[in-house]
């Protein structure tokens, strides 16, 4: 019994020390162009930045909105709580064909996103893969559907994602894009801030 006492304290105090930021990835670099047109290195221009990294494309119907407006509803509580300035959003399309820096431009405006610290980025397909392939996202192109008005509906099956980086550009957590929970990202941020 006494031994049993003494595993079960030794588990609580060591699972009490586990970090909530349980990742620590140093991710490499990729050259990407935002939705300016401006060449972007993601993610070393972005060094004592904490990085919220959404993986999207535009024509998406359902997770990408929804990831998109999730990353809206955090930048505006770290507005309220006032450590905004030390976080940079980031949403990176996979699909550079059509993702042009205008069109994400205008995903940008049409949801009424604040650039003041949040860029859309594309880049060549085959950095967009390494991309991807580093961050363990898989986005598969699926049916495409050719609508009455000669317009073409694409899908790609993605990984609902968004990431959190450290400020030398670790990755630190993994989060469901499309039903993050605000707080828990809000807290690990935090968090980030006070390992500086």
């Amino acid at each position: 019994m006494k031994n049993k006492l003494s595993i079960l304290l030794l588990f609580l105090l060591v699972s009490g020390c586990i970090q909530n930021l349980p990742l620590d990835e140093k991710i490499d670099n990729y050259e990407l162009i935002n939705q300016d047109s401006t060449a972007v290195v993601f993610p070393a221009d972005f060094k004592s930045k904490i990085l919220v990294v959404g993986f999207i494309f535009t024509n998406c119907p359902d997770i990408c909105p929804l990831t998109t407006n999730n990353m809206h509803l955090i930048q505006e509580e770290l507005k309220k709580e006032n450590i905004n300035k030390d976080v940079q959003f980031l949403s990176i399309s996979f699909d550079p064909e059509i993702d042009k820096p205008s069109v994400l431009k205008k995903f940008a405006e049409v949801r009424n996103l604040d650039l003041n610290n949040w860029q859309l980025c594309t880049g060549t397909q085959k950095t967009i893969n390494k991309l991807l392939d580093e961050f363990n996202v898989l986005a598969v192109q699926a049916d495409t559907i050719y609508l009455p008005n000669n317009k073409v509906q694409y899908y790609y099956v993605h990984t609902d994602r968004i990431s959190l980086l450290d400020q030398k550009g670790n990755l630190r957590k993994n989060y469901p894009g499309s039903k993050i929970n605000i707080k828990e990202i809000v807290a690990d941020i935090k968090e980030l801030e006070n390992e500086k």
